[in-house]
């Protein structure tokens, strides 16, 4: 079998000829900050952050008195200067509700929305403060949006098992649903199986690739975020359903340039992030429709089971590739209902 090259290469290429796109939208010097922020950041990072900047500078050309007689392009250090406080206020409370083109669509953003734009622009301003291009650094003086804390949202213990069967029977699905599931059955069983037993993240599980699976030693090999290549162990039950899969899996002969693709669709490509997507709110929703079930929930879901079963918050950061153990014990170490209602118990206030 002839292999394409690997899937992170070519991603890794079309974004960034993505990010050089955007770049040729924003002011000349925001090239050298691109530059001197590429070894610290992923190239999604930097993708964002071009998009927040292209909006931001687009409001200070459209909105801001100060800036009307130029082009977003025709912006210089010199007008970083004259940026005020204020203008910065302004531009959160615009992205508010806002719309890019006349008659458009309107967009919104929550605290989580500006918090990570106005983090852009700080990183911006922050980058040419440093070298000594600017005297000050103005977004300092604004604070960052508060973010409510939300309800973690994941499946329960019966959840999963339920999730898990209809996969198998296909009960609870529509008839048109029910066509398509006896060819895809095995191949979703093997996705939500998967997710439930390692914490694997969307987009690793979108560039698996056959030749990335050791069956020999349970393991599978993934790029993590920021580019590096770690191995990814699973249980029997896991390795069962893969194998099941992969059985069936080399009888369809793919299209050229998925031929080493592990999940196909039914047009016999690599699966997309959104048909997985789709792929789990079909079954999810089903199971529980009150519950907005993504893979990122499912995530969740084997991150908290880890952490029960073992109490090494640390053990769980290393599996799910988190670099700050902060975020694992703010995600997958919530106390439990159970805990919860044994802590009532065990207090006794006078002896009967």
């Amino acid at each position: 079998m002839k292999l394409s090259k690997p899937y992170s290469i070519q991603q890794n290429k079309l974004h960034v000829i993505k990010l050089r796109k955007v770049i040729r939208d924003l002011p000349r010097f925001c090239v050298e900050y691109f530059r001197g922020i590429e070894p610290h950041t992923s190239i999604l990072t930097r993708i964002n952050y071009a998009y927040d900047l292209r909006l931001f500078f687009n409001f200070l050309t459209s909105k801001i008195e100060e800036f009307k007689s130029k082009k977003t392009k025709d912006l210089t250090i010199d007008d970083l200067k004259q940026v005020e406080a204020v203008h910065l206020e302004m531009f959160l409370e615009y992205i508010t509700l806002y719309n890019r083109s006349s008659g458009g669509k309107d967009i919104t953003n929550n605290e989580s929305g500006k918090a990570r734009k106005l983090s852009a622009i700080r990183s911006c301003f922050s980058h040419f403060y440093k070298k000594g291009y600017i005297d000050r650094n103005v977004t300092e003086l604004v604070d960052m949006p508060k973010i409510r804390e939300k309800a973690i949202v994941r499946l329960d213990v019966d959840e999963v098992a339920n999730l898990l069967d209809l996969v198998e029977k296909g009960e609870g699905l529509t008839d048109t649903q029910k066509k398509y599931h006896k060819y895809t059955k095995r191949r979703d069983l093997a996705l939500l199986t998967l997710f439930l037993g390692t914490g694997i993240r969307i987009s690793e599980c979108v560039g698996l690739n056959i030749t990335d699976f050791d069956f020999k030693a349970n393991r599978f090999k993934v790029t993590r975020k920021g580019g590096n290549e770690e191995f990814l162990y699973f249980s029997e039950e896991v390795r069962k359903a893969l194998e099941d899969y992969l059985e069936e899996r080399k009888q369809i002969e793919p299209l050229p340039g998925h031929e080493d693709a592990f999940f196909l669709s039914m047009q016999k490509k690599r699966l997309s992030h959104r048909a997985i997507q789709n792929l789990v709110k079909k079954y999810s929703r089903i199971v529980n429709p009150l519950k907005n079930i993504s893979p990122h929930k499912l995530r969740s879901t084997y991150g908290t089971a880890l952490y029960q079963e073992t109490g090494d918050i640390y053990l769980v950061a290393d599996v799910l590739g988190h670099k700050d153990v902060n975020t694992t014990r703010k995600h997958y170490a919530a106390i439990s209902e159970d805990k919860r209602r044994m802590a009532a118990r065990v207090i006794k206030l006078r002896d009967e």
